[in-house]
Formats: C-alpha cells, sequence, structure tokens
C-alpha cells in the first residue's frame, strides 16, 4: 500500500517546516520557539497559513516571526515506470 505522504509528494507537496517565534502570553517579553511540520505547497503554503490563521483565533501568544524552509522530497522527474512498476531514480 502507497502511504499517503508518498501520494502528496506526487501531487507536487514538499515537506515544510516553520519555525514560529511567539510572545509569552503572560510575558510578553519573552520569546518562545515553536517547531511546526507539515506537507505543503510552495510559494502559497496554504496548510501553514491555515495553520496561522487557527493560532492567530485560538492561541494567546502573538506570532512574532516565522522562519519557513521547504523541500520537495519526490520530483516528477525522479519518478519512472519500468515493467509498470513506479521506480525512484
Amino acid at each position: 500500500m502507497v502511504s499517503a505522504d508518498f501520494i502528496r509528494q506526487l501531487e507536487g507537496y514538499g515537506l515544510t517546516t516553520a519555525t514560529i517565534l511567539y510572545r509569552m502570553p503572560d510575558h510578553r517579553s519573552v520569546l518562545q520557539t515553536f517547531i511546526w511540520q507539515q506537507y505543503d505547497v510552495a510559494p502559497r503554503f496554504p496548510v501553514l497559513k491555515d495553520f496561522l490563521d487557527f493560532w492567530r483565533r485560538e492561541l494567546e501568544g502573538p506570532v512574532h516571526s516565522v522562519t519557513v524552509a521547504h523541500a520537495r522530497l519526490i520530483r516528477p522527474a525522479e519518478i519512472r515506470t519500468v515493467n509498470g512498476v513506479l521506480t525512484l531514480h
């Protein structure tokens, strides 16, 4: 069985990691770090935007900054069919 993550990569999703700096609700001068990782589509990042919208709506710690790293792990040119079987090159 093919994993859902593999299917997403075939659809153009790549692994996205966001480092989110946010202010502590009770101590606004203190910054905390939260690491978020999910498959998303660059450069629009709709999954990350949905998460940040949730954060702003539901959590008390205001976001200070977000740093994003993105890597497409599988590219369509790397996938070939050999005798009816998908192979990676």
